[in-house]
């Protein structure tokens, strides 16, 4: 494990600005227990400073994973966030979508949010701005990209698209093989 480099950190902190805003802040200065990012065979890993501190005795080629996996970063050096890093994103997330029972399941099967599924949206959300998909009783789905802002969404028809999905609790299964 190693720290980010200078252009890793840049990239990686400018896709997770776009869900949680300024409250990057607080992943890393938490009062309880400092935490850092690291990197791992291109996989960006949440790690407290205690666990990384003892890892530096397990030899780098041994080391699986150490954390929670927020992410990797692509062969064209871009940064996908994965569906690991959910908990820690919805804490802090800045705009959300709250989706009615009839939409959870197509959401989780990997479609788009439409505007017949949105039971409420965060008031003056921007167009391509990351979202938090919520069900209605404020559990976590998965995270997208918004295809319209909220004043757009008015003037939609209900098979419009509301949220592109980027990620959702169904990779799990989905993905197990390839998540880890």
């Amino acid at each position: 494990m190693r720290p980010l480099t200078h252009e890793e950190t840049k990239t990686f902190f400018e896709k997770l600005a776009q869900y949680i805003g300024k409250n990057i802040t607080h992943l890393i200065d938490r009062p309880d227990d400092p935490h850092c990012f690291r990197l791992q065979k291109d996989r960006v890993y949440y790690v407290s400073e205690n666990a990384m501190k003892l890892a530096t005795s397990v030899a780098r080629t041994n080391l699986m994973s150490l954390g929670i996996c927020f992410g990797k970063f692509t062969k064209t050096n871009k940064f996908r966030l994965h569906i690991t890093s959910l908990d820690y994103i919805a804490q802090y997330a800045r705009y959300k979508i709250w989706v009615k029972a009839n939409g959870e399941m197509p959401f989780l099967y990997g479609n788009h949010v439409l505007k017949a599924h949105v039971g409420r949206i965060t008031d003056d959300t921007p167009q391509h701005q990351g979202v938090i998909i919520y069900s209605m009783n404020d559990t976590p789905l998965g995270f997208g990209v918004t295809a319209r802002s909220t004043v757009e969404l008015s003037r939609l028809d209900p098979t419009g698209i509301v949220a592109f999905h980027q990620a959702d609790v169904g990779e799990y299964l989905r993905d197990e093989d390839t998540l880890f």
